[in-house]
């Protein structure tokens, strides 16, 4: 939407005047802003139009003005200020990755730091099938009825599963199976693993003896269990902090919202959607498509290991929030815990 220099002088200062200090803005207050120098009847006459225009609107019980979300969508697109953390609290975000050693307490880790440092609902999706990739898998056996699987991903990731077997191995055997295993797969995802291991295990040719079929088997549980565990594909964190948001304090809003991140199938949807786009994405209110976060405001930014992306992290707070300082805080987090995963990785 084009407007011109005056009009979008007026809507920038009145959305950061709104997030800033929480009620309806009038024509007379932005007036006496220095940044404007004009009138409060030319004001006034300026957010008559942007009324008009869908881009303010006024409250019930007000004759001040708030940004709707079209009007937050432009003011985000190209009215935001810059906002950079400072090297110390860079460094400080930086030491607490460092001090984590298992990837998945690491990815839980970055959603509690999302939620302490925008005092919102911090959240990471976990890598998924279609981008984890397999490293290898090890066999050993427990007893004559049951076996140890352990499955570790390029990411770091490691699943203990135990699995009933009707036959008993020796250990050396399962070695050979593993070998077999981790040289014919290594590198797929695990996506690609799973569909690979049905069709082995339907051409059942002569290179996969009896041993390497148990394997096949084994490993083919381990896989589905790990791509069937969807209720641990969302972090959540801090999102206790939202009842303490004046915009979010109706009920029907909370039982939405708290629903919403219960069933987490519309997290997982909408925050899939911005592991497919490049840097930051920013869902204003009803833009997310869920009426569940009609009243929010979702910012989110992928997050890579060794250059490949293969999850999502961000802030879920209300449509009134700082949004250079969320957007920094979720762009440097993403980056730290790319770089933290990326190291542990390769160690």
């Amino acid at each position: 939407m084009s407007l011109d220099i005056r009009a979008e002088n007026v809507l920038k200062n009145l959305v950061e005047t709104y997030i800033e200090q929480g009620h309806p803005v009038g024509s007379r207050t932005l007036s006496k802003l220095p940044a404007l120098g004009v009138s409060s009847a030319t004001v006034r006459n300026v957010m008559s139009d942007l009324e008009e225009l869908g881009l303010i609107t006024a409250p019930h019980t007000s004759a001040g003005r708030i940004p709707t979300a079209q009007g937050y969508r432009i003011f985000v697109d190209s009215m935001i200020r810059s906002y950079e953390l400072t090297h110390k609290a860079i460094d400080q975000l930086d030491e607490a990755f460092s001090h984590e050693t298992d990837p998945e307490t690491l990815l839980a880790h970055a959603s509690d730091i999302l939620a302490e440092l925008t005092h919102f609902a911090g959240v990471v999706v976990l890598p998924n099938q279609s981008v984890t990739r397999f490293r290898q898998i090890e066999f050993m056996p427990l007893s004559k009825s049951r076996l140890l699987a352990i499955l570790i991903t390029e990411d770091g990731r490691v699943q203990n599963r135990v699995l009933p077997v009707t036959q008993q191995f020796e250990e050396a055997e399962l070695v050979e199976a593993a070998n077999f295993f981790n040289h014919r797969y290594i590198g797929c995802t695990l996506e690609e693993v799973r569909r690979k291991l049905i069709e082995d295990m339907e051409n059942d040719n002569d290179e996969m003896h009896r041993i390497n079929r148990a394997a096949m088997q084994a490993a083919s549980t381990v896989i589905s269990e790990e791509d069937t565990s969807s209720g641990n594909d969302v972090v959540l964190s801090g999102e206790q902090q939202l009842l303490d948001v004046p915009d979010l304090c109706q009920i029907e809003t909370l039982q939405k919202l708290f629903e919403a991140f219960k069933t987490k199938r519309d997290l997982l949807s909408l925050l899939d959607r911005s592991m497919k786009s490049e840097g930051i994405s920013v869902f204003i209110g009803e833009e997310s498509g869920y009426s569940a976060l009609g009243e929010c405001s979702v910012i989110a930014s992928p997050y890579t290991v060794e250059g490949k992306v293969i999850g999502t992290l961000g802030v879920i707070g209300p449509t009134r929030m700082a949004y250079d300082e969320v957007i920094s805080v979720v762009d440097i987090t993403a980056k730290l815990l790319g770089k933290s995963l990326s190291s542990k990785q390769r160690g």
